[in-house]
């Protein structure tokens, strides 16, 4: 059976593609979670993605990956966006369950501003990768593949 892995995407990665594109590029994040569920395949997984501006959805979402039913996942992949600099939630949320969690940044968050050099969520996670554009879904998701088949 074929692992599936959950792409959590938080605030304002929505824009992507329109948003800073300076720091984020011009891919969208409709474009960026297709190159990443391609890549996935490659590697035997299914992807699933969730995308919200709401703290208590990206909760919900990472819950119900642990939960089974329609929303369980093996592995999440986790982009909160700001939320990753202080939200106690997500940590609790990460720290509930027993399902592998991968941190994952477009930009390099510890070459930006001070308060994005501090994670809320690093520490309950099973990894980071951060600075790669693209790659640090892809990187994140081939992490997790070999963390699961351990």
């Amino acid at each position: 059976m074929a692992l599936t892995i959950l792409v959590v995407n938080g605030p304002n990665l929505n824009m992507l593609g329109t948003r800073e594109t300076e720091v984020y590029g011009h891919t969208t994040l409709d474009e960026l979670i297709a190159g990443v569920a391609v890549h996935a395949e490659s590697r035997g997984a299914v992807l699933r993605h969730v995308q919200s501006n709401v703290e208590g959805d990206l909760v919900a979402a990472i819950q119900a990956a642990a939960a089974g039913g329609e929303g369980a996942a093996d592995g999440v992949v986790l982009n909160a966006g700001a939320l990753t600099h202080y939200s106690i939630a997500l940590h609790d949320a990460i720290a509930a369950v027993d399902v592998p969690v991968v941190e994952t940044h477009l930009s390099n968050v510890y070459a930006r501003e001070d308060f994005r050099h501090t994670s809320a969520i690093a520490g309950v996670c099973a990894g980071v990768v951060t600075g790669f554009g693209a790659t640090s879904y892809r990187l994140a998701v081939d992490a997790l593949i070999d963390l699961l088949g351990d």
